[in-house]
């Protein structure tokens, strides 16, 4: 795709009296660059109901967001691993926004009573959300870990790069490392732990972040940081907590299509919470 400048732009604006381009040859920049119509033909519903289209874009466009998550989270642990902490806060501010636009994708499908999801619910056989690799490598940055959910993989293709996220430290485990080397007492055993497995709210940790939420000063990089985790965590909190709404709305208690039973795995799920620490400390704050 040709690249143009400021000036390009201008003069081209001019030859046009401000009127767009509208010859462009064999492919429009636009589609070169964002690939719409790639994206336009990926929805294939499998059904003859009309609902189920809403169903499978949404699902789409939560699988996008998901790599987006993963792309920011990436970023602000890599700044965290490397004491950037000015740095860090852009991409998870970015991803703070994106989870909203994420959970905003729940609203699109309040129609859907269970009437309307039965209508092609058989045909999806036992596809469901929770195979989705996506969301299991933004739940293991976020410090939700278990070996179990890489297991449905193990014969495909994205076994390797989970296996691989699964045993790599976290955002959370980074940042409690960053503590560690700021100065706090951090217990030496959470800087060399098991990365495969939940991080447990730790005492040395929530008062690390007690004395880091004493210093109101602007300068204090490491409160603005706690800041931008916690809605980080509050809106993916959310998101789970949407998820779960929209469960119970379309299918009641009924057994999920992947096999579990449904809102109770759902609800267990929340119970696990992200960067625990930042929630524990605010009793002492």
């Amino acid at each position: 795709m040709k690249q143009t400048t400021a000036i390009e732009r201008e003069e081209r604006a001019a030859r046009n009296d401000g009127e767009p381009t509208l010859e462009f040859g064999k492919q429009v920049p636009y589609d070169a660059y964002v690939h719409a119509g790639t994206l336009h033909k990926l929805q294939n519903p499998i059904s003859g109901d009309p609902g189920e289209m809403s169903f499978l874009v949404v699902s789409q466009i939560m699988e996008l967001y998901f790599g987006l998550l993963r792309h920011e989270l990436t970023q602000a642990r890599g700044h965290v691993q490397g004491d950037q902490v000015w740095a860090a806060l852009a991409p998870l501010r970015r991803a703070a926004l994106h989870l909203d636009g994420l959970n905003a994708a729940w609203q699109t499908l309040r129609w859907m009573t269970p009437a309307d999801f039965n209508r092609f619910r058989n045909q999806l056989g036992e596809a469901s959300g929770f195979q989705s690799a996506m969301y299991r490598h933004v739940e293991f940055l976020l410090g939700l870990k278990s070996a179990a959910v890489v297991r449905p993989f193990r014969d495909s293709e994205p076994y390797e790069d989970l296996t691989a996220a699964l045993h790599a430290p976290s955002l959370w485990d980074e940042v409690i490392a960053l503590l560690a080397r700021h100065g706090h007492d951090i217990k030496p055993e959470l800087l060399d732990r098991d990365r495969t497995v939940d991080h447990e709210a730790d005492p040395s940790v929530a008062e690390a972040w007690v004395r880091i939420y004493r210093d109101p000063g602007p300068d204090n990089h490491l409160r603005l940081l706690g800041e931008a985790l916690t809605e980080v965590a509050d809106r993916f909190g959310d998101w789970r907590y949407q998820h779960l709404k929209s469960v119970r709305r379309t299918m009641g208690a009924k057994p999920g299509s992947g096999g579990s039973n449904g809102i109770a795995w759902l609800q267990r799920s929340m119970d696990r919470p992200v960067f625990p620490e930042l929630w524990t400390s605010r009793t002492d704050m």
